[in-house]
Parts: C-alpha cells; structure tokens; sequence
C-alpha cells in the first residue's frame, strides 16, 4: 500500500510541475506565440515547457515532499492546503529569485512576476490535489465514530415472525 502511495505522491508532483510550468509559460509569452501551428515553433514550445518544469521540479522537490508527508502523515484531504502550499513554494522561490539578483541589474520585483509566481504555485497546488491529495492518507482507515462494532442483532427467522402475535 505504501508503494501505491508514494507512486501518487510521484505522479502528483511531476503533474503539479507540468501544470506550473504551463502557468509560467503563459505568462512569458503572448497568445499569439502560444496559438502556432508550425512544427517547429511547437517542438521549441515542447522543450521550453519541459526545462521550465524541470527547473521548477529541482527548486520544489524539497518543500513539495515536506508538504506531501504532512499530508499523507495527516490526512489532508482540503484542496486549500495544497493551494497554500504551492502558493507558499513559489512564494519562496520568487524571494530566491530575487535575493539572486546583483546591484544594478534588473529586478524581478514587479507585480507581473509576481501574480506569474503565485499564480503558477497556486495552479501547481490544485493539480497535485486533484492527482494525489484528495487521496492523502490511509484509505482504508475506518472512521472513527464507527470503530465501535455494532450491538449484535438477532435474526428473525419463520419462528420469530410467529411469536410476535
């Protein structure tokens, strides 16, 4: 059960990756590069989109699986803990980008790149619910309110039906 679980967590991660990657794309580039129908413009759009996710990958993994143990550990199954959390991930990774930069040179700190980072952690956040997090924690465990067992019932057979007249 265990491996199922962290091949969810996997999959969730790598999915939450691809859809913020997605984000961070379109917030790059205009609609019009976006809407091509050449081969070649679509096959340097396909590999943009694969280092973008890599690099988001290699920034997140850490605090991702932070985030995913707590859940799975606890039981989160809220769609707003993901979202807080991918919000909070890019969050830290547009202050790295910025304690990054040198004196003099551009910045990044502008309200575009901003609502770009937020948006992609928040959209990164959803699908890993969507794949792994709505599931998070044992499936299988009994709720607790029914962990009593039932009070025992005695059947009713042809006799029983009889005796109540």
């Amino acid at each position: 059960m265990m491996i199922v679980s962290m091949f969810r967590v996997t999959l969730g991660f790598v999915l939450a990756c691809l859809i913020a990657a997605i984000v961070q794309i379109g917030f790059a580039l205009t609609p019009a590069a976006l809407l091509t129908d050449r081969a070649d413009e679509l096959a340097a759009l396909g590999i943009l989109l694969l280092r973008t996710a890599t690099q988001l990958a290699r920034f997140a993994v850490s605090f991702a699986l932070v985030a995913a143990v707590i859940g799975e550990w606890q039981g989160v199954r809220s769609w707003i803990f993901y979202a807080l959390s991918g919000i909070a991930i890019s969050a830290a990774g547009f202050i790295a980008q910025y304690s990054s930069e040198s004196a003099g040179q551009p910045t990044i700190v502008n309200n575009y790149a901003l609502a770009a980072y937020l948006s992609s952690g928040l959209a990164g956040g959803l699908a890993y619910w969507l794949c792994a997090g709505r599931y998070a924690g044992n499936p299988y465990e009994i709720d607790p309110e029914s962990r009593r067992a039932p009070a025992p019932v005695a059947p009713e057979g042809p006799l029983d039906a009889d005796r109540s007249l």
